[in-house]
């Protein structure tokens, strides 16, 4: 198991195949498929296929990726979080995603913080990038708190208008 933080409360690690079922209920809760978009992500096996071609992949192309979120006391699975590079930005992106249940405490906050702070440092960028949908008012208020000035939007898709944060190191 290979730990990227901790903070005070939350371990970041990267993700392993034994994390697969949490994938499904992660990748599956009512605020990803709302906010995120369905994956298509149903069984064991899919969420396998996932962590393949997604998080594992990412960490030995681009050193980075998406890590899973533990509380650090239990090592209870409570979501992810992590560096993407997408070719539709022209600085790394930072995603986060929590279990419903583990919203609201402040858990978000810490981690991400945490993970730009290391973007900065270790990964020595000078500008992270982030994306949410319009009406995602808690991810919004989120990246106001943490210093992300607003930038305009970006169309991944045809069909799909996102905005678009910028965080200055």
């Amino acid at each position: 198991m290979t730990i990227v933080l901790q903070t005070e409360r939350l371990t970041l690690r990267h993700f392993m195949m034994a994390d697969a079922p949490f994938i499904v209920e992660l990748l599956n809760s009512p605020t990803w498929l709302q906010y995120i978009g369905d994956r298509n992500i149903k069984t064991v096996a899919d969420a396998q296929s996932y962590l393949l071609q997604g998080p594992l992949l990412s960490y030995v192309v681009s050193g980075f990726g998406l890590y899973l979120v533990e509380l650090k006391d239990s090592q209870t699975p409570i979501g992810m979080c992590g560096l993407l590079k997408r070719p539709y930005l022209e600085y790394l992106d930072i995603g986060y995603a929590l279990l419903p249940e583990y919203e609201g405490l402040g858990y978000g906050y810490e981690i991400a913080t945490a993970t730009i702070q290391h973007a900065f440092g270790h990964l020595q960028q000078k500008h992270i990038a982030a994306i949410t949908a319009a009406g995602n008012q808690r991810s919004v208020a989120l990246l106001d708190k943490m210093g992300f000035y607003r930038d305009g939007t970006v169309n991944p898709d045809e069909q799909t208008e996102l905005l678009l944060f910028i965080r200055d190191a």
